[in-house]
């Protein structure tokens, strides 16, 4: 195949993945898999595990469950303990999930991207001025969970949640070809925003972002679980001291996590564009 000939077979393979993941009802779609997934039938379940291994890398030899009551229940399953040490150094950020690392960065005056020459605001994924001022100038990293990773998400450091936003929206997908088609996903999709500062006085802020299939997200620290039922920009004080490795809470499928930090923490060398890293590894350090 000449290499003409493969560009053009790629893009009409990446053209398929984005018609058929999001050109679909989404919102429909995530509906119904909400209501799938909680179905409790052992049969069912193991059913759709093992077509989900067909298409996936799912690995549940670290999960805490051997047999699981429903796809929800597997979704959210926890870890055996200790199968994911923080990094305790106190100047570490710690990465808050698995992920695989998207675009990540100097924030430039208060604009970053989603992927290289596709731009979007602070403002735009904010939807506050004042926290735009915290961030400008700032760090930011996109953490992509994909749908077989293990979906809980811990504090990167210890913090004190101070504030939790939800931002309603779509649930376009989020992975990297939906992230070449659609200007300003993130800013797009349903999202919340949690507002911290470290133990040492800088802020940091987590955006989990919700995608296609995925609409719920839990968060222990204001004890509720945000959806597409949670309409509009929802305000939730909150004043939750957290340490490093803490449970934040989980998405009930992949989604992502975007972490936005002040401009003296630098990326630790194990950080680069399309890396896998582990909830508790090294991801940003503070300088001097």
């Amino acid at each position: 195949m000449t290499v003409k000939g493969l560009v053009t077979a790629l893009t009409e393979q990446e053209d398929l993945n984005f018609l058929l993941t999001n050109r679909i009802p989404r919102a429909a779609a995530t509906r119904f898999m909400g209501w799938f997934s909680k179905i409790e039938s052992p049969s069912l379940c193991a059913a759709s595990i093992a077509l989900w291994r067909l298409f996936s890398d799912l690995d549940l030899s670290e999960s805490k469950k051997t047999a699981f009551k429903s796809l929800h229940d597997c979704f959210t399953r926890e870890l055996k303990e200790g199968v994911r040490p923080f990094d305790p150094d106190p100047h570490v950020v710690a990465s808050p999930s698995d992920a695989i690392v998207g675009a990540h960065g100097a924030i430039e005056n208060t604009e970053l991207f989603q992927i290289k020459g596709a731009n979007y605001s602070l403002l735009d994924l904010l939807a506050d001025d004042r926290l735009v001022e915290t961030h400008r100038n700032g760090r930011f990293v996109t953490l992509r969970l994909t749908s077989s990773m293990y979906h809980r998400f811990h504090a990167p450091a210890d913090f004190r949640i101070e504030r939790v936003t939800f931002i309603s929206g779509d649930t376009w997908n989020v992975n990297p070809i939906a992230l070449k088609r659609v200007e300003k996903l993130f800013c797009k999709n349903e999202r919340a925003v949690i507002e911290a500062h470290l133990a040492s006085g800088e802020a940091l802020t987590l955006v989990p972002v919700a995608a296609i299939l995925v609409a719920s997200l839990r968060l222990h620290c204001i004890d509720r679980t945000l959806n597409a039922q949670t309409r509009g920009a929802t305000v939730y004080p909150c004043d939750a001291q957290v340490h490093k490795g803490d449970e934040l809470g989980w998405f009930e499928h992949g989604s992502t996590i975007i972490v936005l930090t002040p401009d003296r923490f630098e990326f630790c060398p194990n950080i680069r564009e399309g890396a896998r890293i582990l909830a508790g590894q090294p991801l940003l350090r503070r300088g001097g």
